[in-house]
């Protein structure tokens, strides 16, 4: 048994430690710390200057003296029987830091993960008596809070909240394999006290309800339905998500497929095809529409006439809400597709945005972009266009011009100004009709069981016809109603306009009402809420409640953040867990420009330090059982980290937008953000020309994946190069391995001389010191494609075999799907299409969990060639044909992107029926769509 092998580390509690099964003395609080804080680096250097930074935050910081003592002291507890003298092999020097080379099997934290993995896809496998088992022993090996003893501390804080998000999840999973395996009555226990403990998370609530219901206990679980509501109601100010309004309409319906399944174990070897997704993204309401048939007729009328509307008209008039009541309304083929911008400020990535927006991989031209959208009918709205105005405009003009069917629907406080655009300005609502209706309506929401006094009615038409009917002012006086009567609520609107237009008769104009209306709501917030309202605009769009505590600077921040919820100044998002807020953008625009401009930077660098920290932390678990779902979870930051480096490069700050870079890198090449990265990259380095060599070297293996997938071979060789010198120079030797076993790859693709066989034996050997399994399985996939293109097909399979064993173990899902794809295209090569096929199968069950049609596209792609040597040529043709089509939508060509195998796999298909057999079936194949295909090579497989 190795030194690694033989300690253990417990996180999911105070910090222990045991080796040799004995329990060992980890020291004091700080030692304890610096435990911690390289157990969260999960084998990677953590340099001193940073230890000492993050474990004495607040304090005067020690010498380094005392960290090596510290560290000294921390060997000859966890490698008792070391030689005085000899290296250590544990928690070892690599270059100005030290990094724990703990196997992840060591840590309770990485076992709790592999366990809650593996128990979700045996619930959404069918299996759920297996998914209790394996949820509940997860659950077993928690002792306390997570980092108990250190919790508190800022660089545990994203990692502590990491490991109790997901423990709430797996609690939730393992009472939902409960009630999937017939025991719903024994639930309702466990499902009464987690929703006592945790009642803002609706899918206990949903849980709960299903296992009431199916215990016969109907009233009880629409007992249930209406307490939840009311906390949500009181406590967010908003409805339930669509989970439990769904759930609820199924209960009152009685609907049969509420009732019980026996639960039979599966017996598939393959997942259920997909149903198919949902057309559009728009988002569902949150609140009721109240009043303008006039507009909504208006709008869709011009829409049916014009492939270009935009609605202008002040902010907070209610733009947005129109567009999307309108775009709801349509019934086009495809669609609709909401798009906001409000956030974004880097006119490059407009497009981009967009189309990540429609569900497709991200293009840097409009050109492009319309490319994969011409034929199909949708409309989109783009909305919040006037700080983008001219590129929103040139954007819109490509789209439209070559896109025949695609209509938009724009929102903007003036037109864009390109011919064919029909303008619509949306009004204020009637202060004595729909205006006092809205104010009704929002009062109620937030004061369950409010009701206007007699006499209110005309007093709330006078307040509304004071505001200028602007609904955003209107529901903000409405909040208000929680602790003011309407004629007081109308009183301070009064003396608040008296005295902001100096004692003028005449009334401020709309956008004034607006803005007086906030500062109004603005005054009336205690010191804490108001601190807090203030410092969250420096978020772009949504964040948490972890985000809002490192950002807003206020502690405890959930009572505060709560007050500016029911004061309608944040959103709460329904359905969401963690629950997630965001601000309006006309709110937004207020609290920046009332902070001050040395409280402002001081609000942008604390959200630089949580960006940083947030993708620090995601980026060491993308390549585990976590991947999916952090990668989903860093999407939903994405404009964050825009605002982190637009923030970080205007103050000059070029080392942390590297640093930055170099944690997003797994994100943008997972994600298809190629063009993105490369930006960011690019404006990072002419930043930082000094910066030092650990950031330099992850920031160089960005730009090596990256100009990787961009098709550009000699440049990636190059950027490999310098990640592997400036990692071997700073002594990080995670990046150091990676990046010298893609060197000899890249070089045999850019044509480059060199001992590739060597070079990426040496790679791997270097990953297996590391004792991260994740690593070692990639440069083994690395090593197998190289000894693929150097045509040691016997040596390159073996060492596939290797490397899908590897990232099997670890969760690395990309690298176990990679090598059996290359392990799919040997065996074609050999002739063997029948267990080429076999291995599609495989990773068909496996790629659905991630959003990248790039790999689904080469995969179906060489099954066609291997559907060809199985004698079934033209199932191989539809293939074909519907690769090219979805390709084409996606902007991938498997042929470019694969330039080793597919031009050949193409040839193969191609050849084996004539012209115009292949033209016939391949026609077929166009009309499909991905969800069809995925069905048709699966019965095609299973046959």
């Amino acid at each position: 048994m190795s030194v690694a092998e033989g300690v253990r580390f417990g996180v999911l509690g105070p910090l222990q430690a045991e080796v040799g099964g004995r329990p060992a003395g980890l020291g004091g609080p700080r030692q304890r710390a610096v435990l911690a804080l390289l157990l969260i680096a999960r084998g990677r250097s953590v340099s001193a200057e940073r230890i000492l930074s993050e474990v004495w935050e607040g304090s005067r910081l020690p010498s380094l003296t005392t960290l090596h003592g510290y560290v000294a002291d921390l060997r000859r507890t966890l490698e008792p029987d070391r030689a005085p003298g000899a290296p250590a092999r544990l928690l070892v020097r690599e270059g100005p830091g030290y990094a724990l080379r703990a196997v992840p099997a060591a840590v309770d934290a990485e076992r709790f993960t592999e366990k809650a993995a593996r128990g979700r896809r045996a619930l959404e496998g069918g299996e759920p008596q297996l998914a209790a088992d394996l949820l509940g022993q997860a659950l077993e090996l928690w002792r306390g809070p997570a980092y108990a003893d250190c919790g508190a501390a800022a660089f545990a804080v994203p990692d502590a909240t990491r490991l109790e998000d997901l423990r709430a999840t797996v609690r939730e999973d393992r009472l939902a394999a409960v009630i999937a395996s017939g025991q719903h009555a024994a639930a309702v226990g466990e499902l009464e006290a987690l929703v006592a403990e945790q009642p803002l998370r609706e899918r206990g609530w949903e849980l709960l309800v299903l296992a009431l219901y199916r215990s016969g206990r109907q009233a009880d679980a629409l007992a249930a339905l209406r307490a939840v509501r009311r906390r949500l109601a009181d406590e967010l100010g908003i409805d339930p998500g669509r989970g439990l309004r769904d759930l609820e309409a199924a209960v009152l319906a009685q609907d049969p497929r509420l009732a019980p399944v026996p639960a039979e174990p599966s017996r598939r070897s393959y997942p259920p095809t997909p149903a198919p997704p949902p057309s559009g993204n728009v988002p569902f309401s949150l609140s009721s529409f109240v009043g303008r048939g006039g507009d909504l007729a208006g709008v869709a009328s011009l829409l049916d006439g014009h492939r270009l509307v935009t609605l202008t008209g002040p902010g907070g008039v209610g733009k947005t809400r129109l567009a999307l009541e309108v775009a709801r309304a349509r019934t086009d083929a495809d669609g609709p597709w909401f798009v906001e911008i409000a956030g974004l400020h880097a006119p490059e990535l407009l497009t981009a945005t967009m189309a990540a927006a429609l569900g497709l991989p991200t293009v840097p031209s409009p050109d492009q972009l319309a490319g994969m959208i011409a034929g199909r009918d949708m409309l989109i709205v783009l909305d919040n266009c006037e700080h983008l105005l001219v590129p929103a405009a040139m954007l819109v003009h490509t789209l439209l011009t070559r896109c025949g069917t695609v209509r938009m629907l724009c929102t903007s406080r003036e037109p864009l100004g390109i011919s064919g655009e029909a303008v619509y300005e949306v009004p204020p609502l009637d202060a004595a009709t729909e205006a006092a209706d809205l104010f009704l309506r929002r009062a109620a929401a937030v004061s369950p069981g409010w009701a206007a006094a007699p006499g209110d009615r005309e007093r709330i038409a006078a307040l509304c016809e004071r505001l200028d009917g602007i609904p955003l002012a209107i529901e903000l006086a409405a909040a208000q109603s929680r602790v003011l009567s309407v004629a007081q609520i109308a009183d301070a609107v009064e003396d608040r306009f008296t005295l902001l237009v100096d004692g003028s008769v005449g009334r401020p104009d709309r956008h004034r009402a607006l803005l007086d209306t906030v500062a109004w709501s603005d005054q009336l917030l205690q010191p804490a809420e108001r601190r807090l309202f203030h410092r969250l605009g420096v978020f772009e769009a949504g964040f948490d409640l972890e985000a809002a505590a490192a950002v807003g600077g206020v502690n405890p921040v959930l009572a505060p953040l709560s007050a500016l919820v029911r004061k309608s100044l944040v959103t709460a998002q329904p359905g969401t867990a963690p629950r997630r807020y965001r601000m309006l953008e006309t709110l937004r625009q207020y609290v920046l420009s009332a902070l001050p401009a040395d409280e402002l930077a001081q609000a942008q660098e604390r959200h630089r330090a949580w960006a940083l920290a947030r993708a620090e932390n995601a980026e060491r678990h993308l390549r585990g059982p976590q991947g999916a779902a952090l990668l989903n979870g860093l999407s939903r930051d994405q404009a964050e980290f825009r605002a982190a480096f637009t923030s970080s490069l205007a103050a000059g700050d070029g080392e942390y937008a590297l640093r930055l870079s170099g944690a997003l890198f797994w994100f943008w090449f997972r994600m298809g953000h190629v063009a993105e990265g490369l930006t960011w990259l690019s404006g990072a380095f002419a930043a930082a020309p000094r910066a030092g060599a650990d950031v330099r070297a992850r920031a160089w293996y960005a730009l090596t994946g990256l100009y990787y997938l961009a098709g550009q071979p000699p440049q990636a060789y190059q950027a490999a190069r310098s990640a592997m010198e400036a990692a071997r120079e700073a002594g990080d030797a995670v990046t150091e391995a990676g990046a010298t076993a893609y060197v000899p790859y890249l070089g045999l693709l850019a044509g480059v001389a060199l001992d590739a066989d060597a070079l990426t034996r040496g790679g791997v050997e270097m990953a297996r010191r590391t004792a991260l399994d994740w690593l070692e399985a990639e440069t083994l996939m690395v090593r197998g494609m190289v000894l693929r293109v150097l045509g040691d097909l016997p040596g390159a399979d073996t060492v596939f075999q290797e490397a899908i064993s590897a990232a099997r173990s670890s969760g690395h899902d990309w690298v176990a799907d990679g090598a059996a794809w290359c392990d799919m295209k040997t065996a074609s090569e050999r002739g063997d299409g029948t267990r080429a096929l076999a291995v599609a199968a495989d990773i068909l069950a496996t790629m659905d969990r991630y959003e990248d049609i790039s790999f689904w596209l080469v995969t179906v792609h060489s099954a066609a060639r291997a559907l060809v040597l199985t004698g079934q040529a033209e199932h191989a043709a539809v293939l074909m044909g519907a690769v090219e089509a979805i390709g084409k939508r996606a902007g991938v060509s498997p042929e470019l992107m694969d330039p080793l195998d597919g031009p050949r796999e193409a040839a193969a298909v191609r050849e084996a029926l004539a012209p115009e057999e292949y033209g016939r079936y391949a026609a077929r194949g166009r009309a499909m769509s991905r969800q069809d295909v995925s069905a048709l090579l699966t019965s095609l497989i299973l046959r």
